[in-house]
């Protein structure tokens, strides 16, 4: 899979990645001297950056941070690249004095320690060969205030079990007139309107990124009646989707839809 971002500084690494959900503390939060991970709250605690690929959402702390990577540098014990969803100064001057190839804009949320990717600084890329990408549309019905959810059968090849919004593999290049026959044939309600467009959502699951195009609509009328791939439906209020035992980012693919 590929990610395009933004170069902050050119270079090119190859290696395995070391990923934080939380921003990265280089000031107190690594070792000057090892290049270990010391920050107690740090999902990496106890990992060494050296060598690696480190994608973090951004930095944090002391600008003096920017030094800190710059010693680790010297040392030999930098990260190899770094990729952030937002260059903030501490990272970004570090990455510019260090000479670390670094690129930002990057969704690091959807990298895991321990894959391999390919980083090409100079073109704002970086390629994970491990992950598929896998496009999805998924329609939110709403009636009287209520949003449609259904539960996956035990015949469908993913998410068995799970709470979801109509949904399937987005075939064809029109993902609106390939939802309205998703609705159609998973639901039988063909009485709809068009209420909003989301952003796209991308979620991860195993080495499957998701990336879900999110629709809202009105349906006013008509009896759900289900197909094979769903045993179970409910109307329920929107803030109820957060709670169920359901599809990765529906809460997220929802509030895509909200505008």
């Amino acid at each position: 899979m590929r990610f395009e971002g933004r170069r902050v500084v050119g270079g090119r690494a190859e290696g395995s990645v070391l990923a934080s959900d939380r921003p990265v503390s280089l000031l107190g939060g690594v070792d000057a001297a090892t290049g270990a991970v010391l920050d107690p709250e740090s999902p990496i605690r106890g990992e060494r950056v050296g060598g690696r690929i480190l994608a973090v959402p951004h930095g944090k702390g002391s600008t003096v941070g920017s030094y800190v990577l710059y010693g680790l540098r010297k040392r030999g014990v930098a990260p190899s690249a770094i990729l952030a969803a937002k260059a903030e100064t501490i990272l970004a001057v570090g990455a510019v004095i260090s000479d670390v190839p670094m690129v930002d804009r990057i969704p690091v949320d959807l990298l895991r320690t321990g894959d391999r990717v390919a980083v090409d600084a100079d073109a704002g890329v970086a390629e994970a060969p491990g992950l598929v990408e896998k496009h999805v549309v998924t329609a939110f019905l709403e009636r009287e205030g209520r949003v449609l959810v259904v539960r996956r059968s035990e015949k469908v090849g993913s998410f068995r079990g799970k709470w979801s919004a109509i949904s399937g593999y987005l075939e064809g290049p029109d993902p609106e007139a390939h939802v309205l026959r998703e609705i159609e044939e998973e639901t039988g309600i063909t009485d709809v309107t068009t209420l909003a467009v989301g952003s796209i959502v991308q979620g991860r699951e195993g080495n499957t990124v998701f990336t879900i195009h999110p629709f809202r609509f009105s349906a006013p009328r008509g009896e759900v009646r289900l197909d094979w791939e769903n045993v179970e439906y409910r109307w329920i209020a929107p803030d109820e989707l957060t709670s169920l035992d359901a599809v990765p980012k529906l809460g997220a693919a929802y509030r895509a839809t909200q505008g």
